[in-house]
């Protein structure tokens, strides 16, 4: 496979990414014997694009995805845009072009793509325009990030920034205001007046945010723990904490 290539596995990522972009499609690998209702609509899109299609036993397939749940699909496709800082920039002034209030979601050291592809999930369902993460010690769009995003990293940009904290600044001056998320933090979650133009910085379960990203956030916040465990899982804590800025949006 050229290395510009990448594989997407899934029955709802090679869909979502079939009708999104279509031209990326290269080929697709099918498992022997299976055209069931959920392939179908692929198996249609593929001709009427002339995606090129090859059976492979389950075997084959199992090699492909390097062991991962495949849902007997894979894609070879053809690698997709790397958002970048000036993309951000685009993202929020077209946001308030279209007198909208920015709403995104940061990730400061997340590493493990299950957590980047849940943390996707969760800020397309929440509306998030953009996630924002570190080039480096961060995870990547991959096939299991695509795989557990179920769809949603054709339609969230992950936008990888070379300096995080410079990158907070230059939000705070388009006038969003940075809430991080730290154990530490004197008030509640549900304290806070989350209804502004906004970004939810989430830090690396066990480590949180880095010092200098913490520094930067404009307010901090935690989630209020009533059991034995210290913290959660960041992919389920990010969704709380999406979810109360909707709700608040909503109620407000």
């Amino acid at each position: 496979m050229a290395k510009q290539d990448e594989l997407v596995f899934g029955i709802h990522a090679v869909s979502a990414l079939m009708k999104r972009a279509p031209e990326r499609f290269i080929e697709l690998w099918l498992l022997k014997g299976r055209e069931d209702e959920r392939l179908l609509p692929i198996i249609n899109l593929a001709r009427k694009y002339g995606v090129s299609m090859q059976q492979m036993h389950r075997k084959a397939l199992d090699d492909k995805s390097e062991g991962e749940q495949h849902q007997g699909v894979i894609a070879r496709v053809k690698a997709g845009k790397v958002f970048t800082e000036d993309d951000l920039q685009d993202i929020v002034e077209s946001t308030l072009a279209r007198n909208e209030q920015p709403f995104l979601l940061i990730l400061d050291g997340v590493t493990d793509p299950h957590n980047l592809g849940a943390c996707l999930r969760n800020a397309d369902a929440a509306g998030v325009q953009a996630i924002i993460v570190p080039k480096d010690n961060a995870a990547r769009i991959t096939a299991t990030v695509r795989k557990v995003a179920v769809g949603a990293a054709e339609t969230i940009p992950l936008v990888q920034v070379t300096n995080l904290a410079r990158s907070m600044k230059a939000l705070q001056n388009l006038g969003i205001w940075i809430i991080g998320t730290a154990g530490e933090a004197t008030q509640s979650l549900y304290d806070c007046k989350l209804n502004g133009p906004m970004a939810l910085v989430m830090g690396a379960e066990g480590k949180g945010m880095r010092r200098l990203t913490r520094e930067t956030c404009d307010d901090l916040v935690k989630l209020p723990m009533a059991g034995e465990v210290s913290s959660l899982n960041v992919s389920v804590a990010s969704g709380i904490c999406l979810f109360e800025i909707v709700r608040q949006r909503l109620t407000n």
